[in-house]
């Protein structure tokens, strides 16, 4: 029976599975922004709310609960104190992910993941512009 299994198989082993989610991760945390199929996205999207959550904390035990998951030191330090600093204002939902197209060779549904801080326009000069004072004469 299928009870209480949470998540998605991915066509792939649990191993497997689970390597291919912490290389993403960790692709994340470096690029900030990954294509990868919708699936996927939508279960990365969990391993990386959670680091983003691990980083907010900042503790010794949040770091090497991370270091589980995430592949490189240059990654972990990336997490820690870049990213993880810019959502301590937000209680979650700390990643976006926008389906994009379907991928050629095999038409699977593609899907961009990015932190949500990341993607935001910065903000343009209004449009508004006083008008020159007249000169009187």
């Amino acid at each position: 029976m299928y009870h209480q299994i949470a998540g998605r198989k991915l066509g792939r082993t649990t191993d497997h599975k689970e390597a291919m989610l912490r290389n993403l991760v960790t692709s994340l945390i470096i690029h900030e922004r990954i294509e990868t199929t919708e699936a996927k996205a939508k279960e990365l999207r969990k391993l990386a709310d959670r680091m983003i959550t691990l980083g907010k904390k900042g503790d010794l035990a949040s770091v090497r609960r991370a270091m589980k998951s995430v592949r490189t030191k240059e990654a972990l330090g990336k997490l820690f104190n870049e990213i993880a600093p810019r959502f301590t204002e937000r209680n979650g939902g700390y990643t976006r992910v926008i389906k994009y197209r379907n991928r050629k060779g095999d038409g699977a549904t593609t899907a961009i993941i990015e932190w949500v801080e990341a993607g935001a326009p910065a903000k343009a000069p209004s449009a508004a512009v006083e008008p020159a004072e007249e000169k009187q004469s």
